[in-house]
């Protein structure tokens, strides 16, 4: 991106929104980057630039807030996640399939680049579960990750049908302390800290050894500012990349709130997004990420568990 951007984030009250449109304010000026979504704005953003209620799905307001502020890039985080969506499959679909399509028919338009996350949700069970390869077999379980998996296509297809100039990351789980925790399946690794603060236990909705992709959002939030800074020719997979840091288990996260608070408790109780968990991978490859585009991760396990816990204990006032 160059100076003299004009960007829109759809979706930016959200554990994602919240961060990146923080950073990208830093980046770019709080006034060149417009926050928008359907809830009223996280307070996290307060008077850091404009702000606007905004339905993801309304093609009218879409239209008319990228042409009045000749909007040159939209960040697209609007959408219903893993456990949430499986309790409201049509909603899943109409949301997230709907507000991808609309602004891909938009782009075409209006010429503006296109940041859309797809997930580890795009795998399903038949999916090698360790180090997971770039191209593989894609059979979601869950609407989320069937909503992912043809969100990737439509991206593809409008980049070579149409030339639009659309870029997306396979995200993991992901932590931050910015937000409150959203009904996802990796959620519990942002939860277990709330809880160690709060109650000094936890009670982890998945099994002690389910190991998941997990990643700090610092490092997701720079990961993606570098996919979207690069020349279009470096963005060789215009589906979505595989893009990974830490993996770990309940057991391996609550070690290292332990080391930090001595005195916390886990309990196992695992619930239905185990069976979620259970049908994604262990650990991912994103060589080709790290080729194309330079991607490389900061934060290991310890360095994360500390920064969050700093960071909420200011927070929660702890």
């Amino acid at each position: 991106m160059q100076q003299g951007e004009k960007i829109l984030v759809i979706g930016a009250s959200g554990m994602v929104g919240v961060s990146l449109v923080l950073k990208l304010r830093e980046k770019y000026g709080g006034e060149n980057v417009i926050a928008s979504d359907i809830r009223e704005e996280n307070a996290a953003l307060k008077d850091t630039g404009p702000y606007i209620i905004l339905d993801g799905l309304d093609e009218n307001g879409v239209k008319d807030i990228i042409k009045k502020e000749k909007i040159s890039s939209v960040y697209l985080l609007a959408g219903l996640m893993s456990a949430g969506a499986e309790k409201n499959p049509t909603l899943a679909w109409n949301l997230n399939m709907g507000a991808l399509k609309l602004l891909l028919d938009l782009a075409i338009e209006f010429k503006f680049k296109i940041f859309w996350p797809s997930s580890i949700a795009v795998f399903g069970p038949t999916t090698p579960r360790d180090n997971t390869p770039q191209h593989t077999i894609l059979e979601p379980s869950t609407i989320y990750g069937v909503t992912k998996y043809a969100g990737e296509l439509l991206c593809q297809y409008y980049f070579k049908k149409y030339g639009v100039d659309v870029r997306s990351l396979r995200y993991p789980g992901l932590i931050s302390w910015k937000s409150e925790p959203g009904p996802g399946t990796t959620e519990y690794a942002v939860e277990i800290f709330y809880g160690a603060l709060n109650e000094k236990k936890f009670t982890s909705p998945l099994k002690a050894d389910s190991y998941l992709p997990m990643m700090y959002m610092e490092d997701a939030i720079r990961g993606t500012l570098m996919l979207m800074d690069v020349p279009s020719e470096q963005v060789k997979n215009r589906m979505s990349y595989n893009f990974s840091a830490i993996s770990f288990s309940p057991a391996e996260i609550a070690a290292e709130v332990k080391k930090l608070m001595p005195e916390f408790e886990i309990k196992y109780e695992p619930d239905f997004r185990q069976a979620i968990a259970d049908s994604w991978p262990k650990s991912i490859d994103d060589s080709e990420a790290r080729a194309d585009w330079g991607w490389k991760h900061e934060y290991d396990l310890p360095k994360m568990a500390e920064d969050m816990m700093n960071n909420l204990k200011v927070k929660l006032g702890k």
